[in-house]
């Protein structure tokens, strides 16, 4: 059976999560949440995404994602991949990490309460798995955006939004005042909440009103020939823009990029940013800055790198 499609366009909004592989687990420490929470914070610098919600669970993770830019399977396979890549060579395993095809359910954020849904969802995760215990506050679980929102906005992620989620609580500000007032209404919540309430969360395959359902229906029926040039140019353009800038206070033109030599030294310095600050792929870096082959371009990454380091050590 092929897979469904995923949905993607400018502004759109997931409840994405993902299992460990056999339900195993994919933080087997807080050294591990660190380095999941790290990961994230690049993936979002990489593709401009904002976080509204993340709860991290010990064989998965919940996240509420907005993708400014129309992007989210880019992010999520370098997300996902690299950090199943730092696992393993931290624990010095190999292979899978995660289980299969990570879920990701897009979910209407016209301001109607559904983001308020899903977040709250995934901020209370920890209470209804019992981790939190009920003479505990739900801020005591450290590993999930709540704790964050109770912050002063100077304190958090910068890839962490919290207006919108403050407003749909009828939270005007994010204030002193209004952080008390979100936390008061979070205990409640949690107090009050039933089993039924988030049914729709876990069956569905969306969030969302009717008119919403038959927005995205829309979308779908007019298929990837359609919107799949505006998801490819969402990470193109953001990496011609780069090469475009860097080319400009090298002063150079295309016939420079061109005639330069595959190995020159701002050739990898231009394709060292576009790995920091994109998704793209060796090979349309390589293909972008005229740099031969992936592997070759690969080669020049690892040896920069080995020579930095040298020049490091005392």
């Amino acid at each position: 059976m092929a897979r469904k499609v995923r949905v993607q366009y400018p502004g759109a909004i997931y409840h994405v999560m993902n299992r460990g592989d056999h339900q195993d687990a994919i933080f087997r420490s807080d050294q591990d949440r660190e380095l999941f929470l790290k990961t994230l914070g690049e993936a979002c610098a990489k593709t401009d995404w904002q976080l509204h919600a993340w709860c991290l669970m010990s064989n998965h993770f919940h996240l509420v994602v907005e993708t400014p830019r129309a992007n989210l399977v880019a992010g999520m396979k370098w997300l996902l991949g690299t950090y199943t890549m730092r696992f393993n060579h931290h624990h010095r395993l190999f292979g899978h990490l995660f289980s299969g095809r990570y879920k990701a359910l897009p979910v209407d954020g016209s301001g109607t309460g559904y983001l308020k849904t899903v977040c709250d969802y995934v901020h209370l995760n920890p209470a209804r798995a019992k981790i939190v215990r009920r003479q505990q506050k739900l801020s005591t679980f450290r590993w999930s955006s709540y704790p964050q929102y109770l912050k002063a906005g100077a304190l958090r992620p910068a890839w962490l939004r919290v207006d919108r989620l403050l407003g749909e609580h009828g939270i005007p500000k994010d204030s002193s005042a209004g952080r008390k007032e979100f936390e008061r209404r979070m205990e409640w919540r949690r107090s009050t909440e039933e089993e039924q309430d988030f049914a729709a969360l876990q069956r569905g395959w969306y969030v969302g009103s009717e008119e919403f359902r038959k927005e995205l229906l829309a979308q779908m029926k007019t298929g990837p020939e359609n919107y799949g040039q505006e998801v490819r140019e969402s990470g193109e353009h953001k990496a011609l823009k780069r090469i475009e800038a860097e080319l400009k206070k090298l002063r150079w033109t295309g016939a420079d990029l061109i005639e330069r030599a595959k190995g020159d030294a701002e050739k990898i310095r231009v394709a060292k940013i576009l790995r920091q600050e994109t998704t793209m792929t060796l090979g349309w870096i390589a293909q972008a800055l005229h740099m031969g082959t992936k592997t070759h371009l690969s080669h020049l990454l690892y040896w920069q790198g080995k020579q930095r380091k040298k020049h490091r050590s005392p």
